[in-house]
C-alpha cells in the first residue's frame, strides 16, 4: 500500500470495529481519507461506533450492504479476523482493490525500528519478555499490537529512539505487503487456524511473511529445532540468528548441558550465546529462569536472540530471565485450595499448546479441555493423556473427541459437561467436578487445547471466568 497520507481524497473501506479497527480509522480520516467502517455486528453491540461517528467517520454496522465495496475504493483495512471468503473481501478481490491489515499500515508510520514476533504458540509471553528485558537494558521498547497499545497508536508516537516490539498472527502478516521487521522471529509452526487458511501451505507462508521484505542488514530468528522453521532457511535475507534446546550452535542461543566460562566455574544447564566469531557468553542457568516448562525455556531462548540481536549486554538479561513470572492465562497460576494447585492456561487453543503445558508437571494433573470444534481428531494429545493426566473433564463442542481419546488413553476418571444455561455455568461445573477428583499434590489445569469462541468471546474471558470459579469453590 502507499504511504497513508496518499490516500487523501479517496474512499478507504475498514472492515471490523475491534480496536485495531477504530485506531486505523483514525489515523486514514486524520490524514483525509473518505473513511466507512463497516461490522456484521449489530449497532448496540458496537459501542465504538459513536466515537467514530462524532469524528466524521461513517460506521456501518449490522451486515454488509451491496454496495459497500466498489470501483471507487482504493483501499480496505481488514480485521485480521475476518476470513478473505466473506463477500467483500472476495469482492475486492475481483475489482483488483488493495486488502491489508492494520500492521501494513502502522508499519508505514513508525519511525522506530520493529521487532516482529509470531509462532502458533508462546508469542505473548515471548513478545512481553523481550520488552521487559529491552526496558532493563534502557532501549525504550513500546510492546503494541495484539498485547498492549494498538498498533496505529503506538506507531504514530514511536520515534528513532524506540524499538517497537510487537506481537504477530498469521492472520496478520498475511495482510501485509511491504512490511518490514528490523528482526523477525519465528518460535513455531504447529497445526492450528487451517479452518481459516485452508491448510497448512498457506498458515506457514503466512507466517514466512515476516522476513519477505528482509534486507541483509536485518535479523531473523529462528527456533533450530523446529523442521517448519528449518525449512524457511533458504528465504531469509537477513542475517540468521537461530536458537536451540537441543543442538550447540556454531552461531545462536542455545541449552549447553556443561558451559565453562573463562572463570572456570562449571555451570551445567546454561544458556549460552555464541556471536559469529565463536565466543561464548554464558547468560542464565535454566534453573534460575522464572517460568515453569520446556516450552518456556524455548521462549527464553527466543527472547534472549531477540534482545541481543538489537544490541542489548547479555550480561544483562539474567535478572529479567529469572524474575519474568509470566502472563495472564499462560500457565498463570490461580491458587492453592484443597492441597490442590490451580493453573489458568486458557491461551491454549491447539494440542500442541496443551501438549507443552502437560510437560511442564511432574505432579498428576486434572485436566479442563474442549471448546470450538476446527476439525481436529485430537490425537496428537494421547501420547501426554496417557500416564501424565489423571483425570479429564472435556466441555464444548469437542468434549466428545476429547472424551475418545482419553479413553484410548486408559483415563479411569472422563467427565463431559453438557452446555448448560451459560457458558459460565458450563465452566463453574468443569471446575467443581475438578475440584471433587482432584487429592492433595495434584494439579488442576484449565488448557483447552481448542478456541473459545463456541462459548466464549475470547480466552481472556474463558480464563476470567476460570480463575472466578476457582476463587469460588
Amino acid at each position: 500500500m502507499k504511504h497513508p497520507d496518499m490516500y487523501r481524497g479517496q474512499e478507504v473501506v475498514v472492515l471490523g470495529l475491534a480496536k485495531s479497527g477504530v485506531q486505523v480509522a483514525k489515523v486514514l480520516h486524520e490524514r483525509g481519507a473518505i473513511v466507512t467502517v463497516n461490522d456484521k455486528k449489530e449497532r448496540d453491540q458496537s459501542p465504538e461506533a459513536s466515537e467514530l461517528e462524532a469524528l466524521g467517520i461513517s460506521v456501518i454496522c449490522g451486515g454488509h450492504p451491496e454496495g459497500l465495496i466498489h470501483e471507487g475504493v482504493a483501499l480496505i483495512v481488514k480485521n485480521p479476523g475476518i476470513p478473505y471468503s466473506v463477500p467483500p473481501i472476495q469482492k475486492a478481490i475481483q475489482l483488483g482493490i488493495e486488502i491489508v491489515t492494520e500492521v501494513e499500515v502502522a508499519y508505514r508510520l513508525c519511525a522506530a525500528p520493529i521487532i516482529g514476533i509470531t509462532g502458533s504458540n508462546g508469542k505473548t509471553t515471548t513478545t512481553t519478555w523481550v520488552g521487559e528485558m529491552l526496558a532493563a537494558a534502557g532501549m525504550n521498547p513500546i510492546v503494541a499490537g495484539n498485547i498492549g497499545t494498538p498498533l496505529c497508536q503506538a506507531a504514530q508516537e514511536a520515534t528513532e529512539d524506540n524499538w517497537m516490539v510487537v506481537e504477530l498472527s498469521s492472520f496478520q502478516l498475511k495482510g501485509t505487503e511491504s512490511f518490514r521487521p528490523k528482526i523477525g522471529c519465528l518460535l513455531n509452526i504447529a497445526e492450528t487456524h487451517l479452518d481459516y487458511h485452508g491448510g497448512m501451505e498457506d498458515y506457514v507462508e503466512s507466517k514466512a511473511m515476516l522476513f519477505a521484505n528482509q534486507l541483509e542488514s536485518d535479523t531473523a530468528v529462528l527456533n533450530w529445532d523446529d523442521p517448519f522453521c528449518r525449512e524457511l532457511v533458504p528465504y531469509v535475507k537477513g542475517k540468521l540468528l537461530p536458537f536451540s534446546m537441543t543442538e550447540e550452535l556454531v552461531q545462536g542461543v542455545y541449552v549447553s548441558p556443561s558451559f565453562v566460562p573463562d572463570q572456570e566455574d562449571n555451570l551445567k544447564r546454561h544458556i549460552v550465546y555464541r556471536d559469529v566469531e565463536g565466543n561464548r557468553t554464558g547468560v542464565v542457568n535454566i534453573d534460575s529462569i522464572g517460568l515453569p516448562g520446556r516450552f518456556n525455556i524455548e521462549n527464553a531462548l527466543a527472547a534472549i536472540a531477540i534482545a541481543i540481536a538489537a544490541g542489548a549486554d547479555p550480561y544483562s538479561l539474567e535478572e529479567v530471565l529469572s524474575s519474568f513470572r509470566g502472563v495472564e492465562h499462560r500457565l498463570e497460576y490461580v491458587t492453592t485450595t484443597g492441597g490442590a494447585t490451580y493453573y489458568n492456561n486458557s491461551k491454549a487453543t491447539n494440542s500442541k499448546a496443551t501438549s507443552m503445558a502437560l510437560a511442564s508437571f511432574r505432579q498428576p494433573v486434572v485436566l479442563i479441555a474442549g471448546g470450538l470444534d476446527r476439525g481436529s481428531d485430537y490425537m496428537e494429545l494421547l501420547p501426554v493423556l496417557n500416564g501424565r493426566v489423571k483425570a479429564l473433564i472435556a466441555i464444548g463442542e469437542t468434549k466428545d473427541k476429547l472424551a475418545h481419546v482419553a479413553e484410548l488413553a486408559g483415563l479411569k476418571h472422563i467427565v463431559t459437561v453438557d452446555n448448560g444455561d451459560s457458558a459460565a455455568a458450563v465452566l463453574q461445573a468443569a471446575v467443581r467436578e475438578a475440584s471433587a477428583l482432584a487429592e492433595e499434590g495434584d494439579v488442576v489445569l484449565l488448557s483447552p487445547a481448542c478456541a473459545s469462541w463456541d462459548m466464549f468471546t475470547s480466552y481472556e474471558e474463558r480464563g476470567r471466568i476460570f480463575k472466578e470459579a476457582v476463587h469460588n469453590l
